[in-house]
């Protein structure tokens, strides 16, 4: 195509592409303009001195050293890999079996009715989940422990123990994310073509005949699309969930790298050391989406 029909078609489209520019503005200001400062981790951040200013560390990979040397190092990692990788084994199926289930409910009205109460927990923080986690299982006050009490049992520190304390982070996320995960997989319900169920009746396929062999496979592309998005965040176990939830108790099985961070790194001001986390996070999370997205393509699926 000539350089002349390429300025024409985007003459054409021009009001599309004024669209678009709120969206290339933020990832260019939030997102690509911030990279620079990923030299940090090779450099001996100073302060004062700035980013240019500062020394280049010696080795460069002084930073990534020290924090693999750290004796919290395979605690940490192994921590925000269990947890990840348990969000996203629990918390993935909760989204699609509701979004199926309100795709068979008839009565609209009763169905939006549902709907709404399932996104509300999203729009709370997790400050006030953690409210509301105290309130049902608080060890002393929880209304959990007053009814184990009154059974004749002990009662169960579930907020302070590490037996505990993962099930409650993955349940907990569950909860508030399950309805608002739903809104993808209901709209992609909604554009599969109406005449494949009408076919599927006509063979004599009932509902559940329906959703396994029309609805699953309809949707299977946002499912293994939305699945690939996570596995590059499995780095990141929820930061703000934990940081609010988690004490000296549970700390063998809920620091994860964020927390690690913003204790050691931003506390300390040893920026140096929270940018090299940074860095081997996005690292490893684009290798795991790379390797996703490629197995994902025998199977028809992928995001390129």
């Amino acid at each position: 195509m000539t350089k002349s029909k390429t300025l024409r078609l985007m003459w054409n489209y021009r009001y599309l592409y004024l669209m678009l520019l709120p969206g290339i503005a933020y990832y260019a200001i939030y997102k690509y303009a911030p990279m620079y400062g990923t030299i940090i981790a090779f450099k001996d951040f100073n302060l004062g001195k700035g980013i240019f200013g500062s020394s280049w560390a010696d080795p460069w990979y002084k930073h990534f050293k020290y924090f693999y040397d750290s004796p919290y190092f395979a605690t940490i990692l192994r921590n925000t890999l269990l947890i990840s990788v348990y969000k996203m084994a629990w918390g993935i199926a909760p989204g699609i079996i509701f979004a199926i289930l309100l795709n068979e409910v008839r009565n609209k009205y009763f169905k939006r009715i549902v709907q709404t109460i399932t996104y509300l927990p999203h729009f709370l923080s997790w400050v006030i989940i953690y409210g509301i986690l105290i309130i049902f299982l608080s060890e002393s006050t929880g209304l959990v422990n007053d009814l184990i009490r009154n059974l004749g049992g002990n009662n169960i520190p579930f907020l302070t123990s590490t037996r505990w304390f993962r099930s409650i982070l993955v349940g907990s996320e569950i909860w508030k994310e399950f309805g608002w995960n739903a809104i993808i997989y209901l709209a992609a319900i909604a554009g599969i073509d109406p005449t494949l169920y009408e076919a599927a009746r006509v063979d004599g396929a009932g509902r559940l005949r329906n959703i396994w062999h029309v609805t699953l496979p309809g949707i299977s592309n946002v499912i293994i699309l939305l699945f690939i998005l996570k596995l590059g965040h499995i780095l990141e176990a929820g930061f703000d969930q934990i940081y609010i939830m988690y004490n000296v108790q549970v700390y063998s099985v809920a620091d994860i790298l964020d927390t690690y961070v913003f204790r050691t790194g931003l506390e300390q001001f040893n920026f140096s050391l929270a940018s090299a986390i940074g860095l081997f996070k996005s690292f490893f999370g684009l290798l795991l989406v790379l390797t996703a997205n490629k197995i994902a393509q025998r199977w028809g699926g992928g995001i390129w």
